[in-house]
């Protein structure tokens, strides 16, 4: 008698469950807004197509919290990229790569890229002569072009230390500000050996003229945070106590733009026993924040400032900061813009980014629109594991959609 009892009372429970979870009206309690809220409007209902304003889907939910007066100002398409020509065009055997902004000086562009030659082995090699990455022994280059497709390749701007200094290794993927009739190119640095839990930096050069000579700082002016500890000794980039700041292991990417009277150094983090996650690997931006080009540079308290990305593209707009986001991360693809510099919401999701390491015009009129930076610039391309080429991209405003022949 008691086992049909508790067998009875085990029904009326699964019972009772199962009405609880059945499709019924749900209360405008738990719900986000019922139709008598003047806070879902008729237009709300109608521009997201929503059925029955009582039975709200979670996209529901967040749709209506988006932002209403944004438009399709930030909405935009790349093109596929095409060639260069001239000294930039592909070269078997050479690896030009993360191209810088162009600038416009002396009635030509100028752009500043990482230069190296030779197949890479990865970490299995013989890491202290042998090339592990693409990226490794560079050294930085410049070009020039009159009319940004046919390039001329000038030379060497700034070359990798002495042995024993923080930049013996490679120096690379560049970028240049100009500021006060005065140059400065901010870039990645690897001191040797080359390992996979070595830790880059950030080295900065200055000079009277975009064709050098350059000065380079004696010392960094940026290095990963010193809080992550790594586990055993062996050369494990995943094996970790503690991760630490989100640019425990290395501070890659740097871009330095004058904002607000301070300069601001936006660069791309990466973290001790690096995830991957459900928006891909665990990459994130950050900014440090100066009162002169040359530092001492001081890493903002809000950092991380995104959570997602990859390269750095950021460009002033609208009295804030826009940034393209995109390889990695679950907002990427993604344009951003801060009206603080600091504090970034997405405007628009963009499908398809085709460029990368992009080199923006910095000679656009990017006060125009929001995007107007982005109609046309430069990227890098793999053409194989060992040899990139830099090519040039394009994109368009998207503000409708239309059939074939409409």
């Amino acid at each position: 008698m008691v086992l049909k009892m508790k067998i009875f009372l085990q029904l009326c429970l699964v019972a009772f469950l199962v009405s609880c979870n059945s499709d019924t009206k749900v209360s405008s309690s738990s719900n986000v807004e019922t139709s008598e809220s003047p806070e879902i409007s008729q237009e709300q209902i109608d521009h997201l197509g929503i059925t029955d304003v009582n039975y709200l889907s979670a996209a529901s939910k967040r749709a209506l919290k988006w932002p209403t007066d944004l438009g399709n100002d930030w909405f935009i398409e790349f093109d596929n990229l095409k060639p260069l020509k001239g000294d930039l065009a592909y070269e078997e055997g050479v690896v030009r790569r993360d191209p810088s902004a162009m600038i416009k000086e002396n009635g030509k562009y100028y752009v500043w890229y990482s230069k190296s030659t030779g197949v890479c082995q990865g970490f299995g090699g013989d890491v202290e002569n042998e090339k592990v990455f693409p990226w490794d022994r560079c050294d930085i280059w410049y070009a020039t072009s009159e009319d940004g497709e046919t390039w001329k390749e000038e030379g060497l701007a700034v070359g990798r230390g002495e042995k024993g200094e923080y930049d013996d290794r490679s120096v690379f993927t560049v970028e240049i500000m100009k500021y006060d009739d005065k140059y400065y190119l901010c870039y990645q640095t690897v001191k040797s050996p080359y390992t996979v839990r070595v830790k880059n930096q950030i080295g900065l050069a200055w000079s009277n003229s975009p064709d050098g000579p350059w000065i380079k700082s004696k010392e960094p002016i940026l290095k990963p945070a010193d809080n992550g500890i790594w586990k055993g000794d062996k050369q494990d980039r995943f094996a970790v106590e503690k991760k630490g700041d989100f640019d425990s292991h290395k501070v890659h990417d740097p871009c330095i733009i004058p904002y607000k009277g301070k300069f601001y150094l936006y660069y791309k983090g990466e973290q001790m026993g690096e995830k991957i996650t459900f928006g891909g690997r665990q990459i994130r931006h950050g900014v440090a924040i100066a009162d002169k080009p040359e530092g001492p540079y001081v890493k903002s308290k809000y950092n991380p400032i995104s959570n997602s990305g990859h390269e750095i593209c950021v460009w002033p707009y609208n009295g804030g900061i826009a940034a393209l986001i995109t390889t990695d991360g679950p907002e990427k693809n993604t344009i951003q813009w801060a009206p603080d510099g600091i504090n970034f919401e997405i405007m628009s999701v963009i499908p398809g980014v085709t460029a990368h390491a992009i080199g923006l015009n910095r000679d656009a009129d990017n006060e125009k629109d929001p995007t107007e930076i982005l109609r046309w610039g430069l990227s890098h391309v793999y053409n194989s594991w060992n040899y990139q080429s830099i090519m040039s991209y394009t994109s368009k405003r998207k503000v409708e959609h239309r059939a074939k022949g409409e």
